[in-house]
């Protein structure tokens, strides 16, 4: 993909917003509605429809109400040199409550006024919409990122920041979510976001069932507005590290400090920083708060362990700094992720 001259910044019309911002949503309908295109890459379009469109025979997993849609239905062209079959048209928005735009076959292409105009209508009415890759470019194209973060391929974050000067660009993470609209980066970010909205509407656990059926790394919640710079491999498979990392998930109640955890690994400070970042693409620190929050998001969800159990049993040492954690990463507290997953 080799990025192109930008043109001048377009504005697109303005679709009207809500003066709330809503928070995270949770227990959906289950309605989700892809966008197809002639042109469409076969991954981008596979990405939202394995997550939400699973069918893993005997799997405890959520049955999602799941259409893919076209402005013009019938056989669609592939990147791949094959055809797909789409029947349902852009009416299919006019009820979903999440709305998927995998991607788009041109960033300088402007979609249809049919899309637009649908998606704008969508939004209006409370849908969540997501923009995966170009599909950003869709989602600005709408007016719907005007005056907020977003993400897209980081082959085209420079075009896209000249085209859409309105839209506050984060081009160095994999997905950017703002309540109701959301945007991934190229390619496999976009089951990152997906897996991300999996989270929101049914918890970790069930996210990251889907994520193993998928053999992929369950990429860790964070809360609104989310900014995650890199994709954390949840052991590390494969490197010299694989075997530390997976030692420390099944000890996250231990203190753990760089040190210790170099000394372990049998290496020197330093060096044993650098392979960590390049492994989970973070701090140490960092990575150790993103697997206990992953921990305690389970025991809440799945146990009636009291905050006190479950801040010692995930290494956060008191209910306090539980409580502190949770705020600062997924803008809610234990208590109130809790009655959201299991109404207690």
């Amino acid at each position: 993909m080799s990025p192109r001259t930008p043109k001048s910044p377009r504005k697109a019309a303005k679709p009207a917003k809500s003066l709330v911002k809503p928070a995270s949503p949770a227990k959906q309908d289950g309605s989700v509605a892809v966008v197809a295109f002639d042109g469409i890459s076969p991954f981008h379009l596979s990405v939202p429809c394995m997550v939400f469109g699973n069918d893993f025979s005997g799997a405890d997993l959520p049955r999602f109400k799941l259409v893919v849609c076209a402005e013009k239905p019938g056989t669609l062209s592939t990147t791949s040199g094959f055809g797909i079959s789409v029947q349902k048209g852009l009416g299919a928005l006019a009820k979903a409550q999440t709305i998927v735009v995998p991607s788009w076959r041109d960033a300088m292409e402007r979609p249809p006024e049919a899309l637009l105009k649908a998606l704008q209508a969508a939004h209006q009415r409370g849908a969540r919409i997501v923009g995966l890759c170009l599909g950003a470019f869709v989602l600005a194209e709408a007016g719907l990122l005007d005056g907020r973060p977003a993400t897209t391929h980081w082959a085209l974050a420079g075009e896209f920041a000249a085209r859409y000067p309105q839209v506050r660009l984060q081009p160095d993470v994999l997905y950017v979510d703002d309540g109701d609209v959301l945007t991934s980066a190229g390619t496999a970010a976009g089951i990152d976001c997906c897996l991300h909205v999996l989270r929101l509407d049914y918890g970790a656990e069930m996210a990251n069932r889907v994520a193993r059926r998928m053999v992929v790394a369950p990429q860790r919640q964070g809360g609104q507005a989310q900014y995650v710079e890199q994709p954390l491999p949840a052991t590390g498979a494969g490197h010299r590290l694989s075997a530390i990392l997976a030692w420390v998930q099944k000890n996250l109640d231990q203190p753990h400090s760089l040190d210790a955890l170099a000394a372990r690994a049998l290496m020197s400070r330093r060096s044993f920083t650098r392979h960590f970042r390049q492994v989970t693409g973070t701090t140490v620190g960092q990575w150790l708060t993103s697997q206990r929050l992953g921990l305690a998001q389970r025991q809440l969800e799945s146990t009636d362990r009291s905050m006190e159990q479950i801040a010692l049993d995930t290494g956060f040492g008191s209910a306090v700094s539980l409580r502190q954690h949770f705020a600062a990463t997924l803008g809610t507290s234990p208590s109130a992720y809790r009655r959201e997953f299991r109404g207690v």
